[in-house]
C-alpha cells in the first residue's frame, strides 16, 4: 500500500493515513502504517544503518487523515511534549445524523474506557477511571437526504485526546456519526460494513527543531457522504 506523504524532512514525516489501516501492528496481523513507512524510509535510504520512526499520536483504524511521525528521538520527545501540553492542535471533519440547534459550541463529558469491548462511555465525574473529555464543534452545513434525513457537516477541535472521544461525545449529544457501527444505533443494526464519516483534517504544531509553526490539511476522499458537501471551502 502506498502512503501519501504531505511533508518530510530529516526530523519529521507528515502523512495521510488511509482509512481502515491500523497505525501499528495489532492482533489482526494486518498491514499497518508504521511498518509500511519504516520499510519505505529504509528502501529510500539504503545507506542509513538505523531507521528511527516514532509514533506521536494515533487515529482509530477506520479513520483517515493527517498524522505526524518523528524521525529522530529528539523530535519524538519534543512532539510528545506538545501533545501532552495540548500545544499540538487537532481538527477533524465529520458528518453526523441530524441537525444540531446550536451551530457552534463546546461539549464537556467524562469518559470511561471499556477495554474488554474496545468502547468508551459517558459517565459521571466521580466514576472510577473517568477522564474529562472536551471538544469544540462548528456546524458547517446541513443537507436533507432521502435515505438518512438531515446530515450535517461538522468541524471538530479536540481539546483532549480520549479513546473514541469524538464518536462517544457526538453520540451522547444526540448526533451520532454517519457510518459509525459502534456508537450510531442505526448503523449498528446494519449487516453490511460502512466507512465511518470521520476524518483528521488539520494538524498544527511547532517544528520540533526549527520551532516554526506548521499546519497541514487533508480532505476526505470523494465518496458518499463526503461528496454531498463542498469541502474545498475548508482549505484556507
Amino acid at each position: 500500500m502506498e502512503i501519501k506523504t504531505i511533508f518530510e524532512d530529516k526530523n519529521i514525516l507528515v502523512v495521510e493515513k488511509p482509512p481502515k489501516l491500523p497505525c501499528q501492528s495489532d492482533k489482526t496481523n494486518d498491514e499497518d502504517l508504521m511498518s509500511i513507512l519504516y520499510k519505505d524510509i529504509k528502501e529510500r535510504n539504503d545507506k542509513l544503518k538505523n531507521v528511527y520512526l516514532g509514533l506521536i499520536h494515533r487515529l482509530d483504524r477506520p479513520v483517515g487523515g493527517v498524522m505526524v511521525l518523528a524521525k529522530t528521538q529528539e523530535s519524538n520527545s519534543n512532539l510528545s511534549k506538545q501533545v501532552s501540553n495540548r500545544y499540538m492542535k487537532k481538527e477533524y471533519l465529520t458528518i453526523v445524523c441530524g441537525k444540531p440547534d446550536e451551530t457552534k459550541g463546546e461539549l464537556k463529558n467524562y469518559l470511561k474506557k471499556l477495554s474488554t469491548i474496545n468502547m468508551s462511555k459517558v459517565v459521571s465525574k466521580d466514576t472510577k477511571g473517568a477522564k474529562e473529555a472536551i471538544l469544540e464543534y462548528e456546524v458547517i452545513d446541513t443537507l436533507n437526504t432521502q435515505e438518512y434525513g438531515n446530515l450535517s457537516l461538522v468541524k471538530i477541535k479536540l481539546k483532549t485526546g480520549r479513546h473514541h472521544q469524538i464518536r462517544v461525545q457526538l453520540s451522547n449529544w444526540g448526533f451520532p456519526i454517519w457510518g459509525d457501527n459502534k456508537y450510531n444505533k442505526d448503523f449498528v443494526k446494519k449487516k453490511e460494513w460502512t466507512q465511518i464519516a470521520l476524518w483528521a483534517y488539520r494538524l498544527s504544531f511547532s517544528h520540533p527543531i526549527k520551532r516554526s509553526y506548521l499546519s497541514f490539511t487533508s480532505l476526505p476522499h470523494n465518496e458518499y457522504p463526503w461528496n454531498l458537501f463542498n469541502l474545498t471551502q475548508l482549505i484556507k
